[in-house]
């Protein structure tokens, strides 16, 4: 098992002089350390575990591979019969994953697409029929189009599981194992996770042929850069407490634990002039990814969520994680909490909580490894709340919560094409890559 490998050059570790310069030309030059550990032995065809906390790196240390093994023997795209797999448990995960593979895919001459559900049938059964590459798929509509007759898997040459404890924890192991079925057994397998435990060493059982391990953090280990604070208040101050950390003037993410709270919460803050976008299961494929994209474009710098973007976000540059609702136990709460302290970057970690909910995020905390600041009796003027918001936006007018000013709404509509068409274009890399150092014991 490898735990750290010295930094080397990506020419050095095999990567081909063709996919270095695309590589190069997103403005990546050298390889975050799980990429140093796994690419010598994924470039030689070895299945492989890879560990590593969010925003590692991760997906580059699987597209290198990928893309790599299929440019070796270059083949017309057969309709529905792709040649690599990739698995995801989320859709905003896929057209992560996705846009990190253009660039690389473009530069070999590759076609692919993302598979997932939410959206109509047509531009993906369209994209199978032309012919495609590679699929980034999530599992339950990748299904769907094999049961329909659009998509074969006895050609894949190569299959990659992305986030697969995620899968496991969200009950997509049964349709993982089908697919994977239906794949050669002769295939290479890529198996990426923050944690190799439990489920998804069933996976590794059943699927892998003698996998090389390489483990670069603890399981669910925090990020160094992160500062984390307990703020506790009571109940009636919740709000306001909320509304004054999420005032200030950089891109701030904020979780709730339901689809309502994130609903009601984004309406009251736009009441308080503080624009923010939503981001759950009930709104359509295209309302996520329009809130989404201004977010990340900075056009709303608040975005308020429930935990369906804990694994699937990958936005440089949030300051600050805010856990409105603390999660129910300590891995949601990290995967939470690793929105923040990106790419090396600093970030900050507030979890509001009432007294009734000491006992538990206590219990929390200290599963995750984390010695957070504690604040007792926190209400909305407490100075701490202004140092931790930042400076406040310039536009923002900060009224009472009684106001009953209308909510505040982002008119900026970008264009967004298709995520389902298959394209040789090349999109900006978006491996989240962070080294991480935390205040934890």
């Amino acid at each position: 098992m490898t735990t750290m490998s010295p930094a080397r050059s990506f020419a050095s570790l095999g990567v081909p002089a063709a996919l270095v310069a695309a590589l190069a030309a997103t403005g990546i030059a050298e390889p975050f350390p799980i990429q140093t550990a796994t690419l010598p032995d994924s470039l030689a065809g070895r299945d492989l575990l890879g560990r590593g906390k969010t925003g590692s790196g991760k997906t580059l240390a699987f597209a290198i591979p990928l893309v790599t093994r299929l440019s070796v023997t270059p083949q017309r795209p057969r309709p529905g019969s792709p040649r690599a797999l990739v698995l995801v448990p989320t859709r905003e995960l896929a057209n992560q994953v996705a846009a990190t593979i253009a660039p690389l895919a473009a530069s070999a001459r590759l076609r692919h697409t993302v598979i997932y559900g939410g959206v109509g049938f047509g531009n993906q059964t369209a994209a199978l029929r032309s012919g495609v590459d590679i699929i980034i798929a999530c599992p339950g509509r990748l299904e769907d189009l094999i049961q329909q007759g659009h998509c074969r898997l006895e050609k894949v040459e190569i299959t990659v599981l992305d986030e697969a404890d995620h899968m496991a924890d969200m009950g997509f192991l049964p349709g993982v194992k089908r697919l994977l079925d239906r794949t050669p057994a002769a295939g290479q397998r890529l198996l990426f996770s923050a944690t190799l435990d439990k489920d998804v060493k069933v996976l590794i059982d059943r699927y892998m042929h003698d996998p090389v391990t390489h483990a670069l953090d603890p399981a669910d280990s925090p990020v160094e850069e992160m500062t984390h604070h307990l703020v506790e208040t009571a109940f009636p101050e919740k709000l306001a407490v909320v509304t004054r950390l999420a005032a200030g003037h950089d891109r701030s993410l904020l979780f709730t634990r339901t689809k309502h709270g994130a609903k009601k919460l984004v309406k009251q803050l736009g009441q308080s002039g503080i624009p923010a976008v939503e981001l759950h299961g009930n709104l359509s494929q295209n309302a996520r990814e329009r809130n989404l994209a201004d977010f990340a474009a900075g056009k709303v710098k608040v975005l308020v969520a429930t935990d369906i973007a804990a694994r699937g976000i990958h936005v440089d540059d949030i300051r600050l994680v805010i856990h409105v609702d603390p999660p129910a136990e300590h891995k949601a709460f990290l995967h939470r909490s690793g929105r923040t302290a990106r790419a090396g970057a600093e970030g900050l970690v507030v979890t509001v909580m009432t007294p009734e909910q000491r006992k538990d995020v206590n219990s929390m905390t200290r599963a995750a490894g984390i010695k957070p600041i504690l604040t007792s009796a926190v209400h909305a003027a407490h100075p701490l709340l202004g140092e931790l918001a930042g400076p406040a936006a310039p536009t923002r007018r900060i009224a009472p919560q009684t106001s009953q000013a209308r909510p505040a709404t982002s008119n900026a509509r970008s264009p967004r094409p298709n995520p389902a068409a298959p394209t040789r274009s090349a999109h900006p890399n978006s491996a989240g890559r962070s080294r991480g150092r935390h205040r934890a014991r």
